[in-house]
């Protein structure tokens, strides 16, 4: 009976051992919630976190990632979920998890001191070894468990930092020459252009288009929307034909390579080489929210029929996969069952399979190119070359996505994140120029973001389903919903939208802008906000671009004087990196070279919105005023007014295009 007993209580005690939690169990944040049942005694980042470090006298290590990063995943699979590295970090490190997308103030922090200290943008995961006081001794990416030949492997790493901790005084030296390498300057690009001014972003553009794939940068491809969304301004305000096409050739390679799902709709987050042909599979709501006005434009500006499908596949497929309750969850993760790729990726039988009695299956097969045989892992990606579809796509497309039915879907974060539910709201405004059903889609998710994320007079960051948001708003949340309100209001000209837009655009001044730099969050951390825009746009850049239009459309002199404060503030870091920062260059344009604001009813705006499409000049905003004619205006005075809109929007072309 003894035996039994002592067989009972060894059993429990690994049952409960196998299944004890960190305490990351009392978040809700799905990345934080994914690392709960680690060997590593994780920590959310609180006060009391980093309290707990000072009182032990320990150094922190600092994970920062997100739910559907591939890389975070197996970083966690190798090292996080190895009882032996986990122990190793136990005993040294008080170990922190980050959400950067709950956090994205923390994480801005600590990837601006990876850029100075490696001369290089970082990404994820992020992996920072710090004292108890928060300096930082050592900061990589992802670490392998076993050496490799760019790092050491994850043990002898814990090692060798444990031993730099110990000495004080080589830490102390550590610690100062990673200081000096943040005080220092970062040269991103180099430049002759003393100034900033059309000519010197068509040659910044122009240097860093790839002429041979497309795209932007020599090797792996992100869409950059900011920075396509500049080159269509440069190419519109210059009419310059080079820039127009490379602006086409972009839409057209990331609508027909890999970047795009072929099948199910939508965009992964980037390619993971300079061809477009394998991606990272990875689904983020905010690629989607800022790729689809882009193929609205190009759409208006070529009439290619294929832009237009491009953006009815991504919005159905962003409703099928992120809407719940009017809300956008985040983003859907790459993998499948543990491999990457799994749910979006075909057999080359099942390829043939679909192409069995196509009567256009040469025509197909040929639009593939070498990628039929198997490009990922010896399965296919559907990848198309030229410029278009080819013929029969669509019952292959249709037996695509048969097999598809049978596969698990990726995993999808369900967190609701303002700022990107904001960007795709803005999108959906956009849409309704090619569907009217899209406005009313839009309206429905802005009532519901409202609904939940405004409370007592601000904005929240984020939440999952069912839960209360306690988090506060962030410098982004505000941007984006600032953008979202006024591209709403451009559409149905309900003054509530520009007036609540004010309203936050007020709120965002007072807590994020102070002694003349804007912040990314109003707490202790006290990070600026920056100009980066390769991953979504910057949302420092946004709410200058929003301040501009505002001062436009409420004939603010206060704002405008604003807007230039800012923009000047930043000028010399827009001299240097030019279209490199291209949200910044955007609102430096609208202000310098005018926005219009073209005024008339809202029964004339309203019916002839599809017109008002054809004006080339790009920052020109439409206002609800009580005219029958069309009056056009910058904010110091009006120079055309008119019954005849094509004569007001050529007048408006003939003053701003500057060939």
């Amino acid at each position: 009976m003894k035996n039994l007993f002592l067989l009972y209580l060894t059993f429990t005690t690994l049952l409960y051992a196998n299944n004890v939690k960190n305490a990351l169990q009392y978040e809700t944040s799905p990345y934080l919630k994914q690392h709960e049942n680690n060997p590593v005694n994780w920590y959310a980042w609180n006060e009391k976190t980093l309290q707990k470090a000072k009182k032990e006298h320990k150094p922190i290590f600092l994970s920062i990632g997100y739910s559907t990063c591939h890389w975070c995943h197996v970083m966690a699979r190798e090292s996080f979920e190895n009882k032996k590295i986990a122990k190793l970090l136990n005993d040294t490190f008080v170990s922190i998890k980050v959400d950067r997308e709950e956090m994205p103030q923390i994480d801005a922090l600590y990837q601006n001191i990876f850029h100075h200290v490696h001369k290089r943008t970082g990404g994820w995961p992020l992996s920072v070894f710090m004292t108890p006081q928060r300096k930082v001794f050592y900061i990589t990416g992802y670490i392998p468990p076993k050496k490799e030949s760019y790092s050491q492997g994850f043990p002898k790493l814990i090692e060798k930092l444990s031993k730099l901790y110990s000495n004080k005084k080589v830490l102390h030296k550590t610690i100062q020459t990673i200081k000096k390498d943040v005080a220092s300057a970062v040269q991103i690009t180099n430049t002759e252009d003393k100034n900033i001014s059309l000519k010197s972003l068509k040659k910044s553009l122009n240097n860093s288009f790839d002429d041979i794939y497309k795209g932007f940068g020599g090797g792996r491809k992100f869409p950059e929307a900011s920075k396509l969304s500049l080159m269509m301004d440069v190419a519109a305000i210059t009419q310059d034909k080079q820039l127009q096409k490379h602006s086409f050739e972009m839409l057209d390679v990331m609508a027909l390579r890999g970047l795009y799902d072929h099948v199910g709709g939508g965009f992964f987050r980037y390619s993971v080489a300079a061809d477009w042909e394998i991606p990272h599979f990875e689904k983020m709501l905010y690629n989607q929210a800022e790729l689809i006005p882009l193929y609205i434009r190009g759409y208006r500006l070529s009439h290619k029929k294929l832009y237009k499908k491009i953006v009815q596949e991504t919005v159905a497929m962003v409703q099928k996969r992120f809407a719940k309750n009017h809300l956008y969850l985040s983003a859907s993760s790459a993998e499948s069952n543990g491999k990457e790729g799994e749910f979006f990726t075909f057999t080359t039988q099942e390829i043939q399979n679909a192409l069995k009695n196509n009567p256009h299956r040469t025509a197909i097969e040929e639009a593939m190119g070498f990628s039929i045989e198997g490009n990922f892992e010896d399965k296919v990606h559907v990848n198309f070359l030229g410029n278009t579809r080819p013929i029969g796509f669509k019952a292959f497309q249709k037996k695509l996505l048969q097999l598809r039915k049978n596969k698990k879907y990726p995993f999808i974060d369900k967190k609701i994140n303002t700022a990107w539910n904001a960007m795709m709201i803005e999108a959906l405004y956009k849409a309704s120029i090619l569907d009217k059903k899209y406005k009313k889609m839009a309206d429905e998710h802005l009532r519901a973001l409202q609904n939940l994320m405004f409370k007592r007079g601000e904005l929240y960051h984020q939440t999952i389903p069912n839960v209360e948001p306690i988090q506060k708003g962030l410098l982004e949340d505000y941007s984006f919903f600032i953008s979202a309100l006024i591209a709403g209001y451009e559409v149905d000209y309900d003054e509530k939208k520009l007036n609540f837009a004010e309203y936050l655009l007020n709120v965002a001044k007072s807590k994020f802008y102070k002694n003349g730099v804007w912040y990314l969050s109003d707490d202790t951390l006290h990070v600026k906000a920056g100009l980066n825009d390769k991953y979504y746009t910057s949302a420092l850049s946004k709410m200058i671009q929003n301040i501009v239009k505002m001062a436009s459309l409420k004939a603010s002199f206060r704002y405008e004087k604003f807007a230039q404060k800012s923009i000047k503030r930043l000028r010399s870091q827009l001299i240097s990196k030019q279209a490199n920062i291209p949200a910044l260059a955007k609102a430096y344009l609208m202000q310098n070279i005018g926005v219009v604001t073209l005024k008339s009813s809202k029964r004339n705006l309203l019916k002839n919105v599809k017109i008002l499409q054809n004006i080339k000049y790009p920052y020109v905003f439409t206002e609800k005023k009580e005219y029958d004619d069309f009056l056009a205006c910058t904010l110091r005075r009006c120079f055309v007014n008119n019954k005849n809109l094509q004569y007001v929007i050529q007048t408006i072309n003939k003053n701003f295009i500057r060939k």
